[in-house]
C-alpha cells in the first residue's frame, strides 16, 4: 500500500481528500500546515505528497523548498493542489521542481489520475536498467509503450572493422551514434609515453559513442574493435531528436551515463590501490562480466596479452608472468590462446 501525505489548512477540503484517496486504497496523513507537513514527511516519508500552496506558518512553496534540501526527500513525487490558478504560480512551482499542479475545484477522477500517474513514474525511474540495447529498449518501452532505440539502430548502414581497427579517435568530434551488431570493443585512453588503459567494454547489442554526443565535447578516449565488428552507424540528429521527445527517457539515459562514471572511478582507485594480482582478477572479473554466455559453464576469451593487460593498467610482461601464476594456482587455464576462469570464487576472494 502507498503511503500519501496532504498537506492542506482547510479542514472540509482536507478532510473530503483524504477520504478520497483512502477509497481508491492509499494510505493517508494529513497535516494542517507546511511546518507539520514537513516534520511529517521527514517522520514517514512518504511515497507521495500532496499540498496546498496558501497556508498559515508555512506555504506550499516553503515545504518545497525544505524538502528539496533534503537529500532523503529529494525524490518524493510532489503534487500543488491550490486555487491559484495564474501561469505566474504554476510556473514557480514546476521550477521549483513540483511534479503537478491541481487547481480547485477538482474532480475525484483528476486527483486519482494525476497521483497514480506519477506513482507510476517514480516506480519506473527507480528501476535500475541495463546499460546495452536490452534495457535501453525496455526503459523507454516502460515509459512511451515503444521501442524507438530499436527502430533507431534497425536498417542502418553497417560498417565493418578489423580486429584493431579504430572506429573513432580521441580528440575527435562526434556526429554519430554506434551499435554493434557483431563483434567486440573497447574505448581507451593513451598518455603521452603511448602507455594504453582501456576504460570501456562493449559486446554485441551495446551502443557506444554517446557519452560525448550528451555532453557536446569531444570524444575524451579512442574505440577500437577487439575483434572483427559490425557495427551500426546512426547520425547525430536522429539520437537527439529521440531524446528531446522524451524527457523521461533523456534523465533516466543521464541516470545510466553517471552508472558508467563511477564504474570509471572505481576502476581508477583499483588501478592506483590494488595489487598486480587484484587488478588482473579484477581484471578477467570485469570481461567475464561482460562478455560471459547463458549456459556457458567456465567463462572462456580469446583476448591478446596486451589488451587484457590494459585492461589491467600493467606491462604486458607483468601480466604474463600473473597469469602464469595464476595458472599454476588452478585459478585460471589457458588453451590456444583461450584463457579460461577456473576458479571464480578465489578470484572474487582476491578483490575482498
Amino acid at each position: 500500500m502507498k503511503h500519501l501525505l496532504l498537506i492542506e489548512d482547510n479542514n472540509e477540503i482536507r478532510e473530503n481528500t483524504a477520504e478520497i484517496l483512502e477509497l481508491a486504497g492509499y494510505k493517508v496523513r494529513t497535516a494542517e500546515n507546511g511546518k507539520v507537513g514537513v516534520e511529517l514527511a521527514l517522520q514517514e516519508k512518504p511515497d507521495l505528497i500532496i499540498c496546498d500552496i496558501m497556508m498559515p506558518v508555512l506555504d506550499g512553496y516553503g515545504v518545497l523548498h525544505l524538502l528539496n534540501k533534503n537529500p532523503e526527500l529529494t525524490g518524493i513525487p510532489f503534487i500543488f493542489l491550490t486555487a491559484k490558478a495564474e501561469r505566474s504560480d504554476f510556473r514557480r512551482g514546476m521550477e521549483m521542481g513540483a511534479d503537478d499542479y491541481i487547481t480547485k475545484p477538482f474532480s475525484d477522477i483528476e486527483l486519482l489520475n494525476a497521483v497514480e500517474s506519477r506513482l507510476k513514474k517514480t516506480e519506473l525511474l527507480s528501476k535500475n536498467y541495463n546499460t546495452d540495447i536490452e534495457g535501453m529498449q525496455q526503459m523507454i518501452t516502460d515509459f512511451t509503450g515503444a521501442n524507438p532505440l530499436q527502430q533507431l539502430a534497425s536498417d542502418r548502414n553497417i560498417n565493418h572493422y578489423k580486429k584493431k581497427q579504430p572506429i573513432y579517435t580521441e580528440g575527435n568530434h562526434p556526429n554519430r551514434l554506434y551499435y554493434i551488431t557483431k563483434g567486440k570493443v573497447k574505448t581507451c585512453k593513451s598518455n603521452d609515453a603511448g602507455k594504453e588503459l582501456t576504460v570501456g567494454l562493449f559486446n554485441e547489442g551495446d551502443f557506444f559513442g554517446y557519452n560525448a554526443l550528451l555532453e557536446e565535447t569531444i570524444y575524451k578516449e579512442t574505440a577500437e574493435a577487439i575483434e572483427d565488428s559490425e557495427v551500426a552507424i546512426i547520425p547525430k540528429e536522429e539520437f537527439e531528436n529521440l531524446l528531446n521527445s522524451n524527457r523521461e527517457v533523456m534523465h533516466k539515459f543521464i541516470k545510466l551515463l553517471a552508472k558508467n562514471v563511477t564504474e570509471k572511478e572505481n576502476q581508477l582507485l583499483g588501478l592506483a590501490y590494488n595489487s598486480l594480482r587484484k587488478r588482473v582478477a579484477d581484471a578477467l572479473l570485469t570481461l567475464q562480466a561482460k562478455y560471459q554466455k547463458e549456459n556457458q559453464d567456465k567463462f572462456s576469451i580469446h583476448i591478446s596479452r596486451e589488451d587484457l593487460a590494459n585492461i589491467a593498467g600493467t606491462a604486458t610482461e607483468s601480466l604474463i608472468r600473473t597469469l602464469s601464476d595464476f595458472k599454476s594456482e588452478n585459478l585460471v587455464e589457458i588453451k590456444d590462446g583461450n584463457i579460461i576462469i577456473s576458479n571464480q570464487k578465489k578470484l572474487e576472494a582476491m578483490l575482498n
